[in-house]
């Protein structure tokens, strides 16, 4: 059966990659820092360098989806993950940024905009790891 694609579904993801990559390009030309989660929330931890952006952004980052409930968006994410295997998926992942030199976001949407070979690699790693990991939890699990 295939699904039908209405112009929300279509237009509201174009909507949202342009805000992201509006906000990459308005901190990076107002700051002169990358828009990468991983640094800013290490920053933010360290209360290094100015820790009020990183407040302010880390807050936006919260509240925005809580302010979208509010408004009856229809998208619900409901998660089944057991808690203990969120924490090790956190853990995980805090380490891959450590050995990475970043996140998905600092490599994917800033690295690969400003054609950073380090991050078009780092970029390519990062969905090469993610199919196999989904293949082998949806198909041989």
């Amino acid at each position: 059966m295939m699904a039908t694609m209405s112009a929300t579904n279509l237009l509201l993801p174009l909507i949202g990659g342009a805000m992201i990559g509006i906000a990459a390009l308005i901190l990076l030309a107002g700051n002169g820092r990358v828009m990468g989660m991983s640094g800013i929330w290490s920053g933010l931890i360290r209360w290094s360098d100015g820790p009020a952006w990183r407040l302010a952004f880390v807050a936006g980052s919260a509240i925005a989806p809580l302010v979208l409930a509010l408004a009856g968006n229809p998208g619900k994410v409901q998660i089944d993950t057991p808690l203990p295997i969120f924490v090790v998926a956190g853990l995980l992942v805090g380490f891959g940024t450590a050995l990475g030199s970043g996140c998905t976001s600092g490599h994917g949407i800033c690295g690969i905009s400003r054609f950073s070979p380090r991050s078009i690699l780092a970029t390519a790693i990062f969905m090469a790891v993610a199919i196999v990991t989904v293949f082998l939890v949806r198909h041989v699990t």
